[in-house]
């Protein structure tokens, strides 16, 4: 099985930048979509963006898609998440996960990390 862990989160004010990684343990992310997801303090965890491992196709949710690129790095066996023009309400904990069929839904995704802290001050 396939462990994502995540680095890269932290505090940053409105309007910075972040970049998440998210490397493989165990085994290579090989056939599987590369996804993450946000859960804010007392709200359900959403869809952010997902990457295709096998063919690099990308998957974003509406409110992230100019400003989150999610890339993959095949020889790092590590996805990518660089965040640019933060906002407040973009703070949450940021969780990978790695899984099969429908990327934008968490229910899809098997294996998940830890979670890194992102928070962006006003």
């Amino acid at each position: 099985q396939v462990q994502p862990v995540e680095s890269g989160g932290g505090l940053v004010q409105a309007g910075g930048s972040l970049r998440l990684s998210c490397a493989a343990s165990g085994r290579t992310f090989g056939d599987y979509f590369v996804g993450w997801f946000r859960q804010p303090p007392g709200k359900e965890r959403d869809f952010v963006a997902a990457i295709d491992w096998s063919n690099g196709r990308t998957y974003y949710e509406d409110s992230v898609q100019v400003r989150f690129i999610i890339s993959r790095d095949n020889a790092r066996n590590t996805v990518y998440l660089q965040m640019n023009n933060l906002k407040p309400e973009d703070t949450a904990a940021y969780f990978c996960a790695a899984g099969i069929g429908m990327p934008t839904m968490a229910q899809s995704y098997v294996y998940w990390g830890q979670g890194t802290q992102v928070t962006v001050s006003s």
